[in-house]
Parts: structure tokens; C-alpha cells; sequence
């Protein structure tokens, strides 16, 4: 490094710097050990790159300045390999320097991360082999007997992390690296992997040629040549190379076995922290960025070239988030620090040829909420439907999104129901403060609705977002900064000064501790008003002071409502997230805001599910082309002429024109919040079928019943097993029997279904009428028959009706639908 010919450090601001940018690979070995080393950088710009590469570790090595000590980014290390669980190992190095202390440096990491921190310099001594067994009970029983701990069980305690094996010496001077290099290869442990492949992706680059690579750690089985990987969406692509590196130089390879570090060509749809085979994909990145950038192109610049090289940056450093801001016209970038932003100008200019210069930065808010609410989305234009409500919570500080289910199956089918989870998944949500991303919340499926015929994925990705959004609307929103843990090391004439400054700044701190003639302040600032401070420290203290900052996560704005006012975001004005819905009348979709939404909603929880207009639900009638209407819209006339009748001419109105009449739905009044939805029942869907009235008005089971009327029940009963595995409905086949003297009435199951013969006197009707009454008032109930009277009966009772022939239509549509499913 010293000389600017560092093996690993290949890019030129690398070594212009003197510091890794980007995890490189080599390949070594030592006595009986054969290792793959992955560098990874230690600058704090470029965390990211680092916490990649965590991910494909079995041991870490971490290397510790002597003179520097415990610094704030040390403590992130620390913190990112206690949430991977990786076993460490450290070495101190500088330890030739004055002003290092060994002991010191070990009462410190044991205070601050735990016991474990052992220095293993002193190897094989009684005050070695006490410290190793006080980590472990059956460390310290064998030690008891024995006087020593054996060395397979120190190997293991260190891969438990029990143990953090503790080195110092001079990586300059080679002192001390010897017996580093023995005490690892003595004290690792190859792992074991399964049979069946499996691979994680931890990085994406180009090389020379600008063939895109693809690096892995095969985690199962094994890679070869030309093997078709198939993704988790169903598409495939082969692996056209496999090649091991070691620095810039590499060699191809036939095949690749579990535990090697390879990268393979040929793969464009791979992507970093993805799992192939079984291999699972990774958790959300811990570090984010906490600043953005505009970026500035020279005049005439085709912009939106720029955006798709940019998308090539993007998947070797997905933390970059690029994102063109359409109304603006401008492209952003967000990054860790400045130091970043050079070494994107460089990358620009060398692979595009492109002279790029960044705006000032601004910092990456994001939003949460105060209080639960229920969200709820609707996306009804013709010939669509979905409905999805979501209860949104806060969460803990720092516990980003979480999602859940707490939906029965019996009001959503599971596969919608995974289908709503995936779109919740899939984006990031913005905020309807500023449009920032949301954060810190527990989002919830509490119900939901699809139609049979008119839902497809689509109208479920629209609902879940408008209900996101509209939930945010009803929420008390409130906006996020990101913010510093600090340590400044200073003089102490300069402690008054640095003081006075944290507070100007909105920041805390603890009580400075004294050292010499140096002061230590640790404390905890918004980055906005600190993340340059470094240069205004440096030029009052010339030079004498250092900072040291850390992600603290992030807190409530100090400034909300002056950055409110500078972003001045309307998020009713922002057509790309809705935060109304969209419903359907007479064959026509309009627009409902967000805060009338529950007058038009079709689902109610607080009595259960309640129907859709019926306009809604079942498809307008259609007419053939001899011109004569269907059955179903020849009865729904008749009943229409029956209510005439009954109850005068129907006037029918738009719903904007139901406004002022008396009888539209108010909003309700806001109460107090009560967590319902974990207790409340899930609603059960009732089918009830008169069974003779289907047999007769089925030609195949009409023609079945004249030869023999027990095979067209036997024929009836198991169509209908079949509807309720389907469709998860509890169904009920009634059967008239009132002709039979002194039937006393039977319910029979019958596989998963309920079938009723009717007493004596009592008919099919009677029986359905009075189930319909009983059932209606707590559960959604669907009845199947023709009769037009008792049709009549059961819309009064607030049940769905469905004619016979109809719902043969709708049988036919789920046979086909099974046989399409199986097929696939």
C-alpha cells in the first residue's frame, strides 16, 4: 500500500487513496489449509460493499489499528458480525508504535461487546486455558479435570462464538503473523453443506470485456458449466463460465463445490443477496445510505442514456438507488458519504467517458406513524375487482417493515392472500409527508376480496397500495432524520467550543472525558446538521481534532416543519401513488377520495362481510345472438316488475347524486382505538342448494334423474364436493322429503359436505328460508335456485341468490380452472 502496488487494490483511487474500495478475492494456503480471502473495505463511505460480502463468510478476520483503538466503526463491524453470526478472529495491528497498550485494548472490547475476548498470545498457559474455560460450562468441567482445554474444543467455541481469539503484532514487520496464520489454521472448522445445489450471490460486476459476473459462494452440491440455474420467478439461464479469482488473474473452472467463491458469466438476472437453488435469499442490508445527490451532466447529454448506465452501476452497488425524478427531470443517487460520490465521478468517467459533478447533498428522510389505523384499498374498473384492507401499527425504533397475515381463508382465498403479502414486499411505500419511504411499522392483512371471474393479480397490486396509502392518510404521520453517533477527540481548550457547537446542532452528549491534554465527547446528532462538521473541526483545533461517526439509526426530525415547507410534497397530487380508490356504478369507474372511501367499501368488519352491490359482483346479463335475453336476466326483470309493484317505480341514481338525501353514509365519528382484529372471528361463506330444483334445471343430470333420480343426487353431491375443496365454503345440499310419511328429517355428511333431507310437511324452500334467516345475520350466505319467489324471499333476508343455471356456469368455470391448474 505503501508503495501503491497492493496485490488486491487494483482500482487507480485505490491506490491513489490508500484504502479498499472493493472486495476483491484470493486464493492462499498455509501448512495443511486452503483458504479463500474476500478483502473488504474499511472506510465507512463504503460499508455496503463490506456487508455484502458478510454474507458469505464461515470465519472474519478483523483487523484493529493499535494506535487508533475501539473506534465507532469498529463497534458497527462488531454489531454487523454479532447479526451474520460469524465467528471472529482479531488482530491489533501498529502494535510497534508507542502509545499502544495491549491490556488495555482487551479490558476494553470485553466491556463494551461482552465477555470472549481472550488473547490467544499466550497460548497453551494455565492463564490462557482458565480464561478459555470460563466462556463455556463444559470448557471449564474438562478443564477441571484435566488442566487444560483440548484444542477441537476451543475450534468449536470460536464457531459458536463463545471465543474471540485476540492477536497483535505488526502486519509492516511481519510480527506476529506467523503465529496469527498457525493459530488460524489450527482453530477453523470446514463446514458442511448439503448434496442438493444451492448458491448465494454476493456481488455483480464487470470485467474488462464488460462481461457481467456474477459471484457466488456455492452452499450445496455443486456448480458446472453450462448447468441451467433456474430463479425463484420460474426463468432460467445457463452458467456459460465458472471462474475462480485470485486478485485480477483468474482460472476457469469445469465446476465449482460447495464452499468455493467463484464468479460465473452468463447469468444477467442475478442480483446480490439473492439464494439460487435452495439457498434462501439474504435480510434487508443493515447500513443504508443517509445522504442523496443530484447528479449534473454536461449540456446535451442524452439523459436517459445515462439513467440505463447508471442502472449498470446500480446492480454492482444496489445501494446507490438510482431514481430519476420524472417532474423534475433530474436523476438521484444515494450514498454513503462523499468520498463515494468521487469515486462515482472517477467510475463515470472511465467506463463512460462521461465528466459527472453532484449537486449539494440532501439527507434520506423516511416517515412513520403514531397510531394504528385501518387502510383500505379498492380497484373496481369494469370488468376488475379487489378489495384489501390492511391494519398499519407502529413499530420499534429501528425495525424497519413487517408484515403479517391475520386474515382468515374463509373471507380470502390463501393464494390472494400470499399474492397481497408479495405486492407489500415488492416496493418501497412512500409517505404522504414527503413522500419518503415508511418505515418502522407493522402492516397487517385483516381482509380482503376477490371477485371469481374479474380478478387478476394486477387489481390486487393497485388495492394493496391505495390501501397503504390511504391508511397513511388516516395515521397521525410524522417525519424521520437520520442521526449520528459521534466521538470527537480535540484539545481541551477547544472543549467549550465543540460544545456549544452540539448544541447548536440539536445534538447531545455525555460529559467529556479528560486524557492528558485531549478531551473525548461522545454524543448523538442529526446528520443534516453534522455530517460536514469534520472540516470546521479541524480547521479551529488546526488539525488536532478527530471525529468519528456511526449510524444511530433513525429519530424524529428537529426541523420537521421547516423541511416540510422546503419539500412541499402533496400526496393527493401524486398520480403515481393514489391515495383514493377506484369503484364501479352502471358499468362505469370513478374515482373516490381517500377520505370517503369507507362510505363506498364492501367490506365492514365491524359486522362482518356485507355484499357488494350486485352490479358489482355478478356480470351485467348478456344477450345472445338470436337476440333473446338469458334466463338470469329474464328473472331478474321479473323480480324487478315484483318490487315495482310492490314498492312503486325504481328511481336510480348516481352516487355523486346521493349526496344531501338523508340516507348516504356519514363518516363515524373518530373513537379511541381498540385492537379488535386478533380476536375477531373470522366470517364463514355459506352455500345452500335445493338440490332437486339444480337436478332438474341441469340437462345431464335432468337426463341422469329420468333413468335413475339416486345417481343424479350421487352425480349433484359430488360436483359440490368438489365446489367446496375449491372454494373452502361450507356447503348445504337440501333435499325435499316432505311427501314420506313420518320422516322425521336427516343431515348426513357426505365427504365435506352437509346434505339435508326435509321432514314431513316441510319443504325444501321452507328449510332454506329458515336457514337463510338464521345464518344471514352473521355470516355471508349464498343460495342456489331458481324458484323466483323464494329468491325473493332470500334477497330480504340479505343473502346472494344465484340461479340454477348460473351456478352450473360457474361450475363448469372451476372445472376448467382445476384442469387448467393441473395441466401447468
Amino acid at each position: 500500500m505503501d508503495h501503491k502496488d497492493a496485490f488486491l487494490d487494483t482500482f487507480e483511487l485505490e491506490r491513489e487513496r490508500g484504502i479498499t474500495i472493493f472486495s476483491k478475492q484470493a486464493e492462499f494456503t498455509w501448512k495443511d489449509l486452503c483458504g479463500t480471502l474476500l478483502d473488504t473495505p474499511g472506510h465507512t463511505d463504503f460499508s455496503a460493499e463490506m456487508e455484502r460480502t458478510l454474507q458469505v463468510l464461515d470465519y472474519a478476520v478483523l483487523v484493529i489499528s493499535g494506535t487508533d483503538g475501539i473506534q465507532g466503526h469498529t463497534e458497527t463491524l462488531l454489531k454487523l458480525l454479532q447479526t451474520y453470526k460469524i465467528p471472529v478472529f482479531l488482530f491489533v495491528n501498529k502494535m510497534d508504535l508507542p502509545g499502544c497498550d495491549k491490556s488495555h485494548l482487551l479490558e476494553e472490547l470485553n466491556r463494551r461487546f461482552g465477555d470472549g475476548f481472550i488473547d490467544f498470545s499466550i497460548c497453551r498457559t494455565d492463564a490462557f486455558y482458565e480464561s478459555i474455560a470460563i466462556c463455556d460450562e463444559n470448557a471449564l468441567e474438562t478443564y477441571m479435570n484435566n488442566s487444560e482445554v483440548p484444542g477441537n474444543m476451543i475450534a468449536k467455541m470460536i464457531a459458536k462464538r463463545k471465543v474471540f481469539p485476540c492477536f497483535f503484532g505488526s502486519a509492516l514487520k511481519l510480527d506476529g503473523v506467523e503465529q496469527f496464520m498457525d493459530h488460524l489454521c489450527e482453530y477453523t472448522m470446514e463446514k458442511t453443506y448439503p448434496e442438493e445445489f444451492a448458491a448465494k450471490v454476493f456481488k455483480v460486476t464487470r470485467d474488462d470485456n464488460g462481461k457481467r459476473l456474477s459471484w457466488m459462494k456455492i452452499t450445496g452440491g455443486e456448480l458446472k458449466v453450462k448447468q441451467l440455474i433456474t430463479y425463484k420467478n420460474g426463468e432460467s439461464e445457463k452458467a456459460d463460465q465458472i471462474r475462480i479469482y485470485s486478485g485480477t488473474k483468474y482460472e476457469a473452472a469445469e465446476k465449482a463445490g460447495s464452499g468455493t467463491i467463484c464468479a460465473v458469466t452468463g447469468l444477467t438476472q442475478a442480483v446480490p443477496g439473492q439464494g439460487l437453488g435452495i439457498q434462501k435469499d439474504s435480510l434487508r442490508p443493515v447500513l443504508e445510505p443517509v445522504l442523496t445527490y443530484q447528479m449534473l451532466f454536461p449540456d446535451g447529454t442524452d439523459i436517459h442514456d445515462m439513467m440505463r448506465k447508471l442502472r449498470e452501476l446500480e446492480e454492482e452497488q444496489p445501494e446507490l438507488q438510482i431514481v430519476w425524478k420524472e417532474q423534475l427531470k433530474e436523476i438521484h443517487v444515494k450514498v454513503m458519504g462523499e468520498i463515494q460520490t468521487e469515486i462515482l465521478k472517477s467510475m463515470m468517467k472511465e467506463r463512460f467517458g462521461v465528466d459527472v459533478t453532484f449537486g449539494r447533498g440532501s439527507i434520506v428522510y423516511k416517515e412513520t406513524i403514531l397510531n394504528p389505523t385501518e387502510g383500505v384499498g379498492h380497484f373496481e374498473p369494469l370488468r376488475h375487482y379487489a378489495e384489501v384492507h390492511l391494519l398499519l401499527e407502529p413499530g420499534e425504533p429501528g425495525s424497519g417493515l413487517v408484515f403479517a397475515l391475520a386474515c382468515s381463508e374463509d373471507i380470502l382465498d390463501g393464494n390472494w392472500q400470499r399474492l397481497i403479502l408479495t405486492h407489500l414486499k415488492e416496493r418501497e411505500h412512500p409517505g404522504v409527508l414527503t413522500g419518503s419511504p415508511i418505515t418502522d411499522m407493522k402492516i397487517t392483512l385483516i381482509s380482503g376480496r376477490a371477485h371469481q371471474k374479474h380478478t387478476e393479480g394486477g387489481d390486487f397490486r393497485q388495492a394493496t397500495y391505495r390501501a397503504v396509502r390511504q391508511g397513511l392518510k388516516k395515521a397521525q404521520s410524522i417525519l424521520l432524520e437520520p442521526y449520528y453517533h459521534f466521538t470527537i477527540e480535540l484539545p481541551s481548550e477547544n472543549v467549550g467550543r465543540v460544545m456549544t457547537d452540539i448544541q447548536k446542532m440539536s445534538g447531545s452528549f455525555e460529559l467529556p472525558q479528560t486524557q492528558g491534554d485531549i478531551s473525548i465527547i461522545s454524543g448523538k446528532a442529526p446528520v443534516s446538521t453534522m455530517y460536514d462538521y469534520s472540516r470546521e473541526l479541524i480547521s479551529y483545533t488546526r488539525g488536532k481534532g478527530r471525529m468519528f461517526c456511526e449510524s444511530a439509526g433513525y429519530e424524529h426530525c428537529h426541523n420537521e416543519e421547516e423541511v416540510l415547507a422546503q419539500i412541499a410534497y402533496e400526496s393527493e397530487s401524486d398520480l403515481e401513488n393514489p391515495t383514493g380508490s377506484v369503484f364501479c356504478s352502471h358499468g362505469a369507474r370513478f374515482t373516490v377520495k381517500w377520505n370517503e372511501v369507507e362510505q363506498y367499501m364492501h367490506l365492514h368488519p365491524e359486522t362482518g362481510l356485507e355484499e357488494p352491490a350486485e352490479e358489482t359482483m355478478e356480470e351485467p346479463a348478456k344477450k345472445q345472438g338470436n337476440g333473446k335475453e338469458t334466463e338470469g336476466a329474464v328473472l331478474d326483470k321479473e323480480l324487478e316488475e315484483i318490487f315495482e309493484r310492490t314498492f312503486g317505480p325504481i328511481k336510480r341514481r348516481l352516487p355523486s347524486q346521493t349526496q344531501g338525501m338523508g340516507y348516504e353514509k356519514k363518516p363515524k365519528p373518530e373513537k379511541p382505538y381498540v385492537a379488535k382484529w386478533e380476536s375477531r372471528k373470522p366470517v364463514k361463506q355459506y352455500l345452500l342448494v335445493d338440490g332437486y330444483n339444480v337436478i332438474f334445471a341441469w340437462k345431464e343430470l335432468d337426463e341422469l334423474a329420468k333413468h335413475n333420480l339416486d345417481a343424479a343426487r350421487s352425480k349433484l353431491m359430488d360436483i359440490l364436493c368438489n365446489y367446496q375443496g375449491y372454494h373452502k365454503k361450507e356447503v348445504i345440499l337440501v333435499f325435499d322429503a316432505y311427501k314420506v310419511k313420518g320422516n322425521p328429517g336427516e343431515v348426513q355428511e357426505y365427504h365435506n359436505i352437509h346434505v339435508v333431507y326435509t321432514k314431513e310437511a316441510q319443504t325444501a324452500d321452507s328449510y332454506i328460508e329458515k336457514a337463510t334467516h338464521e345464518l344471514a345475520k352473521k355470516h355471508d350466505v349464498t343460495v342456489v335456485t331458481s324458484d323466483g319467489l323464494e329468491q325473493l324471499i332470500i334477497m330480504g333476508q340479505g343473502a346472494r341468490r344465484v340461479s340454477s343455471r348460473e351456478f352450473e356456469l360457474q361450475i363448469k368455470e372451476m372445472e376448467q380452472e382445476i384442469r387448467e391448474s393441473w395441466l401447468k
